[in-house]
């Protein structure tokens, strides 16, 4: 298997089914075999059943399409570590269930790990002046995001301009061993991973990658910002030693 493509999943009924048809339809038409992985994290709603009825739509072809029920809502972390470590391709990405980035951006990835030689390619809004931001956020959330990304350089993560950016991939041995060892499992669990594939030293890229935001975000800005800014502080120290 070349590419496994993890979607985590919480809630999604209403979108997620739009976005694996243009999945399927460009996977479909890619050179090499890939699958897609949705993890579904405990939605309360019927993703489930969407997602099924979406894969039963797939077109014929060289995708596979799997379906993970965590059963319980164990947060993004927790539903894109599981995708990994069950994913079978040399190149594993994962990607918004909204496809914020969409999925032609896969080819930066790739082409980064197979031609360039990385590691870990990191999807970035923040490089080329954010020209490739379509669709930005409300004034607020950009303004919050930036001043995490502050919070990340200065408590953990230095030299990575956008690390929340929910598309990513990984060399397959790369993925095994960070995700393997992945402590987190709320929002902030991009920078733990990011931790850990510095501190083994992978090559790591960040890449610009078009992005369009999408209103019906699941994360909160209140809540779920004190939650990453705790989780946040307790990295260094869940890798100590290790």
């Amino acid at each position: 298997m070349y590419l496994s493509l993890i979607v985590p999943a919480y809630k999604e009924a209403s979108r997620i089914s739009a976005s694996l048809e243009k999945i399927f339809a460009y996977l479909a038409n890619a050179s090499y075999d890939s699958e897609v992985i949705v993890v579904d994290d405990g939605s309360p709603d019927n993703s489930v059943e969407v997602i099924r009825t979406a894969f039963a739509k797939k077109p014929a072809g060289r995708v596979e399409a799997r379906l993970i029920e965590l059963g319980t809502n164990g947060g993004k972390g927790a539903a894109v570590r599981a995708g990994m470590l069950e994913a079978k391709g040399s190149i594993r990405i994962f990607t918004d269930a909204d496809l914020s980035t969409p999925i032609h951006e896969v080819e930066k990835v790739i082409m980064a790990i197979e031609k360039e030689g990385y590691d870990v390619v990191v999807g970035s809004r923040a490089l080329e002046g954010r020209k490739l931001v379509k669709v930005h956020q409300p004034m607020y959330r950009e303004m919050m995001g930036r001043f995490f990304n502050l919070l990340v350089q200065v408590f953990v993560l230095r030299g990575i301009k956008d690390t929340q950016c929910g598309f990513k991939g990984f060399r397959a041995e790369a993925a095994a061993k960070i995700f393997a060892e992945q402590k987190v499992m709320g929002f902030s669990f991009d920078v733990e991973i990011l931790y850990l594939a510095r501190k083994y030293g992978y090559k790591i890229k960040e890449v610009a990658v078009e992005w369009y935001n999408d209103e019906r975000t699941t994360v909160g800005a209140l809540s779920d910002s004190a939650k990453m800014f705790l989780e946040l502080l307790r990295i260094r120290n869940l890798h100590k030693g290790s």
